[in-house]
């Protein structure tokens, strides 16, 4: 603590390489269910992998914020406050008068089911994943 540790950019490297392909199999995903279920046009698909997209990559914060497990340690209440904040505008945003001038449009209800089943596998996912790299890499 008194001295900064430096940085293991090992780490840093292959967890971007094995993160960043999860992410983006659920965008394909996202772009699946919006064409195929929800024959989404423009502003429709637009909306949903923009929610999708806030939702999991604001609340993978919880999960990548330390090596351990996320439910035994704790966030500071700013963080908790303010991720949640983020994602709840974001939920919210399409049923704005604000949604018209970003091209939103809102959702509906079942894609909300989509999107708890997406958010809730993905950070499982980023989860064991982490800790499949953390026992590599430190243990």
């Amino acid at each position: 603590m008194h001295k900064p540790r430096k940085w293991n950019i090992d780490i840093i490297r292959d967890f971007m390489l094995l993160i960043g392909p999860i992410s983006s199999i659920y965008d394909f995903l996202t772009f699946a269910v919006m064409l195929f279920v929800f024959h989404a046009g423009e502003d429709l698909f637009h909306t949903g992998w923009f929610v999708e997209s806030l939702a999991t990559q604001t609340l993978v914060l919880f999960v990548i914020r330390t090596v351990g497990n996320p439910f035994k340690s704790r966030p500071s209440r700013p963080l908790t406050v303010t991720t949640l904040l983020i994602v709840l505008v974001g939920l919210l945003l399409p049923f704005t008068p604000l949604a018209g001038a970003l091209g939103f449009t809102p959702l509906p209800a079942t894609y909300f089911i989509f999107l708890v089943a997406a958010t809730s596998t993905y950070l499982l996912l980023v989860e064991f994943a982490k800790r499949r790299l953390m026992r590599r890499m430190l243990g």
